[in-house]
């Protein structure tokens, strides 16, 4: 059985049994004892797995593209489309969001006691992430960009956290180094650099062989909790948000691999199954990266000096279903609240979303402390994020898709750019 049939049916066992659970047995203490002493850590010691590797993996993807690449004129014409892609698919992203949920108008259809019981629920990790917030809108801003040249590399990276921007201006500038220095030099460190990338891909495919369980544990810890219950509060919100995730992964996404990468759109997607099972199961931009490097070698045949460039870029800045989702629920929160939001405002969240998406941490919930930044900036009362919180982690799963989606395409493009025919 292929691997990502496997992942696919634990994905549908753990999210029956979790709903199944949510709905007979929630009160049950035996159901809180599997989840703590079972499908939690079994789904942490499986997303952990592939986290350990995201640091030497970036590092050494990252130096090694860019020494492989060697010309730094045509590295650069490489980083300037690659850039622009990333600016600009985001932007039609958020922009998509806010036509369907000016349309739509989700936040006309929940009723006040609705509100205040989702409110008073997650009062508290509302006031958590706001907290982090704070923290956030102290870096965020030109500090964003001082922060990006790390004054200890080592201590960026060895945070619970790792600073994905300083870890890839260090891989940057450590690959422009080896095109800059003599070859006798350069070439251990290269050789070593290709060791430490072959041991991180081994990892992961020992990891990938665990996917099936970690992923059934991973939903099933998620669904055994909140059910369907809170979905069905949040329809309007939530089906808004799918739609136009569904509308940029099938519609946008499809132009997109046609017209740049010259490639079917159906095979695209068959090619890259895997990677969205994982990016939906895991919630982590991050935890995926090692399978969507893989995946794109392998399944597409991308060259390593490729996705080595763009993936790891990508998985930190070009984060276009978070921006989507960003735009959806700051006029989500405004329509619920009475906030009319004036096409000019609606623009700066157009911005907004863009730039925070590129700051955004990727893992789980990683964009909520800069969306909270968001509302503070058009005047939106940012404690009204508590009513979507519940909620979050699922779109959390769906929107991951997205992210990880768009870096493949644009290593897709990137490659069709420097003459390179995609496997079929």
């Amino acid at each position: 059985m292929a691997r990502h049939t496997k992942i696919f049916l634990g994905l549908v066992f753990g999210a029956v049994a979790g709903v199944l659970c949510n709905k007979f047995f929630i009160a049950a203490p035996a159901l809180a004892a599997v989840q703590k002493y079972g499908s939690d850590p079994l789904g942490k010691i499986f997303l952990n797995m592939l986290i350990m590797v995201v640091v030497p993996l970036v590092f050494s993807s990252l130096a090694l593209g860019v020494a492989q690449i060697g010309d730094l004129k045509h590295l650069g014409r490489i980083g300037i489309r690659t850039l622009l892609y990333f600016l600009l698919v985001t932007a039609v992203a958020v922009t998509i969001g806010l036509v369907l949920v000016n349309t739509i108008r989700p936040g006309d259809y929940l009723p006040g006691e609705v509100k205040d019981k989702l409110m008073a629920t997650y009062s508290k990790e509302a006031s958590e992430k706001m907290g982090m917030a704070e923290q956030a809108g102290t870096e965020f801003g030109i500090q964003t960009l001082v922060n990006i040249v790390p004054r200890n590399p080592f201590a960026a990276v060895a945070r619970p956290n790792p600073d994905m921007l300083a870890l890839i201006f260090v891989a940057l500038m450590t690959g422009v180094a080896l095109t800059l220095i003599h070859s006798d030099k350069g070439q251990p460190v290269i050789r070593l650099l290709e060791g430490v990338n072959e041991i991180a891909v081994k990892i992961i495919n020992i990891a990938m062989k665990l996917a099936p369980y970690g992923v059934a544990a991973l939903i099933f810890s998620v669904t055994s909790r909140f059910g369907f219950d809170l979905i069905v509060a949040l329809g309007m919100y939530v089906i808004t948000v799918l739609i136009g995730l569904a509308l940029h992964q099938f519609g946008v996404f499809s132009i997109l691999v046609r017209l740049f990468a010259r490639y079917h759109p159906l095979k695209f997607f068959r090619k890259v199954e895997t990677v969205m099972l994982t990016a939906f199961s895991t919630s982590s931009s991050n935890a995926t990266l090692p399978t969507t490097i893989m995946v794109s070698q392998e399944n597409l045949g991308i060259p390593p000096k490729i996705t080595g460039f763009v993936i790891p870029l990508g998985a930190t800045m070009n984060m276009n279903g978070t921006a989507l989702f960003e735009g959806v629920t700051v006029l989500f929160i405004a329509q619920v609240f009475g906030v009319e939001l004036s096409l000019a405002t609606q623009l700066i969240v157009v911005l907004m979303s863009v730039l925070t998406a590129v700051g955004a941490a990727g893992v789980p919930s990683g964009s909520i402390p800069l969306l909270i930044l968001v509302l503070q900036m058009v005047h939106v009362p940012p404690e009204g994020i508590a009513i979507i919180l519940g909620v979050d982690r699922i779109l959390d799963m769906c929107r991951t898709v997205l992210n990880v989606t768009g870096d493949i395409t644009c290593a897709a493009y990137i490659a069709r750019s420097e003459g390179v025919t995609l496997k079929e």
